[in-house]
């Protein structure tokens, strides 16, 4: 039987450097090419080397990757594999992607590299070099890799430009999400994906176990604190990635600022601002339908109250919000505002995601209070820490909402925390009673399919059968087809048996049954002529049908013979008929032996 296989080399069980390895019909696909923000060992990457076994190189071993959005655990260790591990096959993502990728590879290159002075890193060659093997992909495009391997993108929410992938081989298909949201916001849509009925779809569960309460009263809350902060002379730092929440929550406090009439400057990352102005702009068809309606009038993500960030304003006296990159704290100009601002308790940091372990995010939103920021570096935490998910991914109501809209034959889960994911596969088991697998890094999780067998009917088959039917035909009817299965190579096919026997030069053998129809007649003694008026009426019923009579007096319906003797009973209003067909015209033969069962009508007569 056929066997899908899939193994995750980073989010098993784990959030961050997301890269699963799907054997599909005998192809070998990549799922996202991810980084971890929680480590700055050989961890950071994917163990690419498991891929190869020793043996020869990625491109021998792997057929395609799509990168299914521009965050860093989904497409960080891109340029690492494609030039330093040496992978040359073909890269698909979306046009938002390839656009937006390159800038945040390039930003934290800066970071890790030029600021940390960290070796065995890709440098800006690299990320050009790598983005030249992209091929770009629309919405609902169906490309095929190669005379086998399809792969089709669905909206995903979530950020700007992300999509869910699904992948065919034959009739086997698998469906991988990336990061998603069934919740439209600001300025995105709702993830949406037909009834593909994939025969495995592998979702993210980031949220697995949360169910997130209104989005209207989780602003309203973000606003207030932010409000009193500013009010009472703090400062409000909200780390955030480049594009995504952060332009969400953007538009949310411009808004807010032009209502109250507030004089607080909101700061956003120098440069990242006009950038991420500038992909709203061209990309204006991945937004949601009220941005696309206003956007000719007024442009929403051109603010009046954000202005960029300069490092010298992270000591002005007096409030402030802002806006800082990378959205963990493991590194760049948030983590050094946090450094800055920490110790004074007049200040809020608000964390608007989650937080990857290991990061210092993750280590303040855990309830730490001190932290080691360096060797020998330990900062108190004095500021107020908020979390406030405005997070674009999918809760566990959400997760199930898209499992009901595919259909899948199983659900594997990433991207997510081993103990959630416990509770949201229990939940998939109970309610929708669907195989669920949560496999660790390097597990391999084997689905066997069931292949639906497709078999064509000749033309001279459904040909016959239509007249043999005639006028009683029934569309709606289910009908049995007689014929002969003939396969040849890889093809299935019913034909007729006269089709059979030519194509397979067989001698011809014909098996025929014969019945003897005791039929009624209102003549006292039945005569030759019971059989014209029999005749008649059969050439009147059959008109599809070649009726003749033969030299002895017989009657010959295509193949079907019809033959008058005396009654064999004392009955003299009856006559008995012979009827003989052959197995090729049992269906017709039938119908005439139900014909003949009911007699002559009297206008016949």
């Amino acid at each position: 039987m056929p066997e899908i296989k899939l193994v995750p080399l980073g989010a098993g069980q784990d959030v961050g450097r997301s890269c699963i390895i799907v054997t599909l019909g005998g192809k070998n696909i990549m799922l996202d090419c991810g980084m971890h923000m929680g480590f700055n060992d050989e961890r950071r990457f994917p163990y690419f080397d498991y891929i190869t076994g020793g043996k020869g190189t990625l491109t021998e071993h792997i057929d395609c990757v799509i990168i299914s959005h521009f965050h860093l655990d989904h497409c960080g260790a891109l340029p690492y594999m494609s030039e330093m591990k040496g992978y040359d096959g073909p890269i698909y993502m979306t046009h938002p992607t390839k656009a937006i990728c390159p800038i945040l590879l390039e930003d934290y290159r800066k970071i890790t590299v030029d600021r940390k002075g960290e070796t065995n890193f890709f440098d800006s060659k690299m990320i050009k070099d790598c983005m030249k093997k992209v091929i770009p992909v629309n919405l609902h495009q169906t490309i095929h890799v190669d005379d086998q391997l399809e792969i089709k993108a669905y909206y995903a929410g979530h950020v700007l430009g992300a999509a869910m992938f699904l992948l065919k081989v034959g009739t086997d298909s698998v469906l991988y999400t990336g990061d998603y949201n069934m919740t439209p916001d600001r300025h995105l849509g709702a993830a949406w994906v037909d009834k593909c009925r994939p025969d495995v779809l592998i979702t993210e569960s980031t949220y697995a176990t949360t169910i997130r309460d209104s989005k209207r009263c989780r602003e309203r809350d973000f606003l207030k604190k932010v409000h009193e902060r500013v009010e009472d002379g703090g400062k409000v730092l909200i780390p955030v990635f480049a594009l995504g929440r952060a332009q969400e929550l953007c538009i949310l406090l411009e808004s807010y600022w032009d209502r109250m009439n507030l004089k607080v400057p909101i700061y956003f990352s120098a440069g990242l601002t006009n950038k991420a102005t500038e992909y709203y702009k061209l990309f204006i068809t991945w937004t949601n339908q009220k941005i696309k309606d206003t956007f000719v009038e007024r442009n929403m993500f051109d603010f009046k109250h954000i202005k960029e960030f300069n490092r010298s304003y992270i000591d002005n006296p007096g409030p402030m919000v802002v806006f800082a990159t990378p959205g963990m704290l493991h590194g760049g100009l948030s983590l050094e505002i946090f450094k800055r601002w920490c110790t004074n308790e007049k200040n809020m940091i608000i964390m608007p995601g989650y937080c990857v372990a290991g990061t210092v995010g993750n280590k303040i939103l855990s309830g730490m209070r001190k932290i080691e920021l360096k060797p020998g570096q330990i900062v108190e935490i004095k500021m107020q820490v908020e979390y406030m998910s405005f997070s674009a991914h999918a809760d566990a109501k959400g997760i199930m909402q898209l499992i009901r809209m595919c259909e899948p034959s199983n659900v594997m889960l990433v991207h997510g925390e081993a103990g959630k994911m416990d509770f949201l596969k229990s939940k998939i088991n109970q309610e929708l009673h669907l195989p669920c697998f949560k496999p660790a890094n390097g597990e391999t999780v084997v689905i066997t399919t069931n292949p639906p067998i497709t078999v064509d009917a000749s033309t001279n088959l459904l040909r016959k059968n239509r007249e043999i039917l005639g006028t009683s035909y029934n569309p709606k009817r289910v009908k049995t087809l007689h014929g002969a299965v003939l396969m040849k190579g890889n093809e299935i096919k019913v034909v007729d048996g006269e089709e059979a026997v030519e194509e397979l030069q067989l001698k011809k053998h014909e098996v025929r049954f014969t019945s003897t129809i005791h039929m009624p007649t209102s003549q006292p003694q039945p005569t030759s002529s019971s059989m014209e008026q029999l005749h008649d009426h059969l050439k009147k019923t059959l008109r599809t049908h070649n009726v003749s009579a033969t030299s002895d007096g017989n009657l010959l319906i295509d193949s079907i013979l019809l033959k008058a003797q005396p009654s064999s009973t004392d009955e003299s209003s009856h006559l008995d008929v012979l009827v003989s067909w052959s197995i090729q015209d049992e269906e017709l033969g039938s119908y005439i032996t139900d014909l003949l069962r009911t007699g002559l009508p009297a206008r016949a007569q």
